[in-house]
C-alpha cells in the first residue's frame, strides 16, 4: 500500500490596501506552470497548522494567523495519493521574494481568485472561505 502524503496550505488573505476589500493570495509556480494557494508537504514531526504557517511564509513572503478550517483536499500526484489541510490565514505581515518555488503572487478579489486558480479543487476551497470565514 502506498502512504498517503500529508501537507498543508491556507487560503491566505488580507484587506487590500487600496480600497478595503477582501483579497486572496494565489501563487504561480513555474515547475508547473499553474495558479495555485500556497501549500506544502509535512516535515517529519511537524504539526499540520506549523506546515501551513511555514508554507505560507516560505512561499508568499507573509507571516499569519490561522482561522477556520477549511476542508481537506484528496488527490493523486505524481502516482502518490495526496492529502493537504487547510486553513483560512489572515496576512499578518511581510512581503514577495520570488524564489525556486514560486515567481509570482497575486492578491485578487475571492471572485477572481476563483477564476484564476488552474486546479478546480483548489476553487471549492475560495467557496468554503467565503463561507467560513467572518471578516469585520
Amino acid at each position: 500500500m502506498t502512504q498517503v502524503v500529508l501537507a498543508a496550505g491556507c487560503v491566505l488573505w488580507r484587506r487590500s490596501p487600496l480600497d478595503g476589500g477582501l483579497e486572496v493570495c494565489l501563487v504561480h509556480r513555474p515547475k508547473y506552470d499553474d495558479w495555485s494557494l500556497p501549500k506544502g508537504k509535512l516535515k517529519r514531526a511537524e504539526s499540520l497548522p506549523d506546515c501551513a504557517r511555514r508554507e505560507v511564509l516560505e512561499e508568499t513572503g507573509h507571516t499569519c494567523d490561522l482561522g477556520p478550517r477549511l476542508p481537506t483536499t484528496r488527490y493523486v500526484a505524481q502516482g502518490r495519493p495526496k492529502e493537504v489541510a487547510y486553513w483560512a490565514a489572515e496576512a499578518t505581515g511581510g512581503s514577495f521574494a520570488a524564489n525556486a518555488e514560486v515567481d509570482r503572487v497575486l492578491w485578487l478579489p475571492p471572485h477572481a481568485a476563483r477564476l484564476r486558480l488552474t486546479q478546480p479543487r483548489d476553487r471549492t476551497l475560495i467557496d468554503a472561505f467565503l463561507n467560513s470565514v467572518r471578516v469585520s
